[in-house]
């Protein structure tokens, strides 16, 4: 229950906040990016032996974007009085207004790519140093608890059975609409997975970890919150809340060299969209020189090339390597999981705590309580990355 002498006090911050959430409400991005039609595509691609480009199909957008932008920018932060907390406002609206320009431009080739850089970034010559040292390493050797065993209800009982050590309950839901095995759809605290996967005893495991340990943990606490910019997102969240999540893999001992080599292609697929590959170059640079198997290699191409050029995925690896560092450094894992966090601003995000604007995390992520990795190689590498 909010403290109702806060409400008045801060009654401004309030109402821009209140404001921001019925705006935002519209714009979930990942309700949009993800094809429609991957499936099919698919199976055209390899039966043109690889030298077709997929044409995806996007959900109808919702919105109107030049309306959402107008109400954005017509808040009056000038009310806010504290300059930190106004500063924090003022990047939320900017970075919601880069999400419009993403959704609106999905399907458009550049135009789509290019808002896709202003939202989340391209890797830097030491993502791609970091991709690179971590490919080096021999991930050969056979494990039986890798072998895809099990479909989406098997998936569906043992997230059941996970969710059980954390106080919340949420909706798991079946799609082809998804380009990843699973994924938390934050708005409605759902957890999609995709249909027709299969599913080895490790990647229920990692996933049990990443998507119910840390984006649902993150998403109930921030219904807990008393501002809402916590449930729609501090700026630059994204990389953040995968580290957050990548890290809670490793913590639980299911990260394996095989997954964090996943995440080191992804940085490699990303960074071809720098260099201007097309779909068909990308899943040859991945199938044909990094001998990845061609559903795996079609997989992550299909990641990076929806929309236009999606520059998401390579903040998964930059996002570990800094939360990794972060906790071995001491760092308050709590107070990024009261919400859509951001390490770049745990400074105002403390100063909310402290005036009552914030909360302390309900939920916590339990993998956190103990380190149960047990790979040598796993803390090697993550200790070496620059």
């Amino acid at each position: 229950m909010m403290n109702e002498d806060i409400s008045i006090t801060y009654k401004s911050i309030f109402d821009i906040d209140s404001n921001l959430n019925r705006l935002v409400k519209k714009i979930e991005l990942l309700n949009y990016i993800n094809p429609l039609n991957i499936e099919q595509e698919k199976k055209q691609f390899f039966s043109s032996k690889y030298n077709y480009d997929p044409k995806f199909k996007y959900p109808k957008i919702k919105f109107d974007g030049y309306k959402l932008h107008r109400l954005f920018f017509s808040q009056r932060l000038e009310r806010i009085l504290d300059d930190d907390i106004r500063k924090l406002y003022e990047d939320i609206i900017y970075d919601h207004s880069s999400l419009i320009e993403c959704i609106e431009t999905i399907g458009q080739g550049k135009r789509f790519y290019y808002n896709s850089l202003k939202s989340f970034g391209s890797p830097t010559e030491q993502d791609v140093d970091n991709a690179q040292f971590i490919l080096r390493f021999d991930d050969s050797e056979f494990d039986e608890d890798m072998l895809p065993l099990y479909d989406v209800h098997e998936a569906k009982a043992y997230f059941d059975e996970f969710s059980k050590r954390y106080d919340f309950e949420f909706e798991t839901l079946f799609s082809h609409h998804i380009s990843a095995a699973a994924m938390v759809r934050n708005n409605t605290q759902t957890l999609i997975l995709r249909k027709n996967h299969k599913f080895s005893k490790n990647q229920l495991e990692v996933l049990a970890n990443h998507e119910i340990g840390v984006h649902l943990v993150t998403s109930f606490n921030a219904c807990e919150q008393p501002l809402k910019i916590f449930f729609n997102g501090i700026p630059n969240n994204v990389e953040t809340q995968e580290g957050l999540a990548v890290y809670s893999e490793y913590m639980s001992g299911c990260l394996t060299l095989t997954r964090l080599k996943e995440l080191a292609y992804r940085v490699i697929a990303v960074d071809t969209l720098r260099r201007g590959y097309s779909f068909s170059q990308t899943f040859d640079l991945l199938f044909n020189q990094y001998k990845l198997n061609r559903d795996k290699a079609f997989s992550i191409t299909q990641r990076v090339h929806r929309g236009g050029g999606f520059t998401k995925d390579h903040l998964y690896l930059r996002g570990l390597k800094r939360i990794y560092n972060y906790a071995k450094s001491g760092g308050d894992l709590d107070t990024l999981l009261i919400g859509k966090m951001s390490l770049e601003y745990l400074d105002v995000v403390k100063k909310l705590q402290d005036l009552g604007l914030a909360k302390k995390s309900i939920h916590f992520t339990d993998s956190y309580l103990s380190n149960n990795n047990q790979n040598k190689n796993l803390d090697f590498i993550l200790k070496s990355l620059k």
